[in-house]
């Protein structure tokens, strides 16, 4: 009840404060299992598809969200939790294999699943190399993947830190895409790597990005390496 109720307030600030445009949302099955497979600009991104989506969007964020103490953490947790969030120790060294099978339970149960096949925001923009844990979970449980774009939301929120400035955006959902002709071969990394590659291509056509064919972690990396050089 409470979800409820902070989805349909927060719904009406979003549309009054930002008037989301929302394009291709019949796209999305109105049952069954769906991976919903995007791009990842600002920190505001799962919140605000959450909202423009009728189905409840659960995604993987990071435990600490909803473990800090105070008045200030059960807030965070309370809100965190309301959107759909589920959190997982992604830094621990098993972090990924729960995340991915925290993914393959809510399939499992015939709901909708939220994930950003880079694997961390964009850190100037562009459009990263995705990760295959989409593919994997698309070929362990058959779900559709329908592959969607956030669109000037890192106008709104600019490295995704600060105060959040009013400014229109869009989100566009793309045709399902499904996988059945590679059935039980989710172990196969050439497949992996395709489907990958191939859901990566309809998010960079719907969000209009330049593609970099390098993972987001190691761009920042480098970033971070070159600001250290000139320090």
């Amino acid at each position: 009840m409470f979800r409820i109720i902070l989805k349909a307030l927060l719904g009406v600030l979003m549309r009054v404060l930002f008037r989301p445009r929302v394009e291709g949302a019949e796209h999305i099955p109105g049952d069954g299992p769906v991976i919903l497979a995007g791009n990842h600009v600002t920190f505001i991104d799962s919140m605000f598809l959450s909202l423009v989506v009728k189905r409840q969007v659960f995604f993987i964020g990071k435990d600490e969200y909803v473990t800090t103490p105070g008045v200030k953490g059960r807030l965070m947790a309370a809100f965190f939790t309301s959107v759909g969030m589920i959190p997982v120790d992604r830094d621990g060294g098993h972090g990924g294999v729960a995340a991915l099978m925290t993914g393959r339970r809510i399939l499992d149960e015939g709901r909708v699943f939220g994930i950003y096949p880079e694997g961390t925001r964009s850190p100037d923009g562009r459009l990263y190399r995705g990760r295959t844990g989409v593919s994997r979970l698309a070929l362990m449980t058959g779900a559709p993947v329908v592959p969607f774009a956030m669109v000037d939301t890192d106008r709104i929120q600019p490295g995704g830190a600060g105060v959040p400035r009013v400014h229109r955006f869009t989100v566009r959902f793309g045709k399902p895409l499904e996988f059945s002709r590679y059935e039980g071969m989710d172990r196969d990394r050439y497949v992996l790597r395709a489907v990958t590659d191939e859901v990566m291509s309809h998010v960079m056509r719907l969000s209009g990005q330049e593609y970099v064919d390098i993972y987001a972690t190691k761009a920042k990396a480098s970033k971070a390496t070159d600001h250290a050089t000139a320090a």
